[in-house]
């Protein structure tokens, strides 16, 4: 047994507990039995059910429907992917042994470490959990996604960009705009952009912070449409009917975190836990779009023959 899954999981509950982006969730806590880096993940169901995902991981599976929501973004395993803030890795966990077994290469766009020691701490740990671990997850390369950070990876190096429940807080942080043209910048022309976010209904209006955590699908199409993508395709791969958005303390009263209110305050008036446990997690939305393929420049007229003398 390695025991960075273990350590890092009890180390991002810790430092990530109480804070309001759940884009660094942190991976679950449990033991692992063994870690088999032996074992190929050669196709993307091997990734899915690897001995190396934790079986708090694989619990969320029903929910997060990863290898539906891969298929669908169209990843190849021989890609280039850049996935901009992994959190805990719980994508990392299925992205990294799979790309390793197709040749493809994984970039890790983390929140800024400087920001904080928390973010610090988390980008260490999963260091430690993922990259420190090339037998099982591949060669990762850790980048930033920031208000400042230069890039998400190389301009023009990868075939696909993936984000999970992250543009709420790009939007907190003022900073939306800018993430979707770095990942603009990063795609090779013809890549995808495949974006999850949790969904506010379309009759509602739009918190420009996104304090609750949910994001109209619009708005998302609009960010993404500013930067120079177009739209291919949605799909309700990971909609939850159940969920209509309107929750006191925002998504994070919905699972995996289950935020509590505090006991007399007004949030907490009538709170049932079983309630937001019976609804699951969340409603969200799941869009590929396309950065375009420029136009060949038309062909130069050949030059006119004189006639002959």
């Amino acid at each position: 047994m390695k025991p960075g899954r273990a350590l890092f999981a009890l180390a991002a509950f810790a430092l990530m507990a109480g804070c309001r982006d759940d884009a660094a969730d942190p991976a679950p806590a449990g033991p692992i039995d063994a870690l088999k880096a032996e074992t190929p993940a050669d196709s993307l169901t091997s990734a899915v059910s690897g001995a190396w995902r934790t079986d708090a991981e694989k619990a969320r599976d029903p929910w997060r429907h990863p290898a539906e929501t891969l298929t669908f973004f169209g990843v190849k395993p021989s890609d280039t992917v850049v996935e901009i803030a992994p959190g805990g890795g719980w994508y990392t966990a299925i992205l990294g042994p799979w790309l390793k077994a197709g040749g493809g290469r994984l970039y890790a766009a983390h929140v800024d470490p400087t920001s904080s020691a928390n973010a610090q701490a988390n980008v260490d740990a999963y260091r430690a959990a993922f990259v420190d671990h090339p037998e099982t997850y591949g060669d990762i390369t850790l980048t930033v996604g920031s208000r400042t950070s230069p890039g998400l990876a190389p301009d023009g190096s990868a075939d696909a960009v993936l984000t999970f429940r992250n543009v709420h807080n790009w939007m907190a942080g003022g900073y939306a705009d800018k993430i979707f043209a770095d990942a603009f910048r990063a795609l090779k022309p013809g890549g995808v952009l495949g974006v999850e976010e949790h969904r506010l209904p379309s009759a509602r209006d739009q918190d420009l912070t996104a304090s609750t955590g949910y994001v109209l699908e619009s708005y998302v199409v609009q960010l993404a449409q500013n930067a120079g993508f177009v739209l291919e395709e949605s799909s309700e791969i990971n909609a939850n009917p159940k969920d209509n958005a309107d929750h006191p303390l925002g998504v994070w009263m919905l699972p995996p975190n289950l935020r509590e209110p505090q006991p007399g305050s007004p949030e907490g008036a009538g709170y049932d836990k079983a309630k937001y446990q019976a609804i699951g997690e969340s409603d969200r939305m799941t869009l590929r779009f396309r950065k375009p393929v420029p136009a060949a420049a038309p062909a130069a007229a050949a030059p006119a023959v004189p006639p002959a003398q």
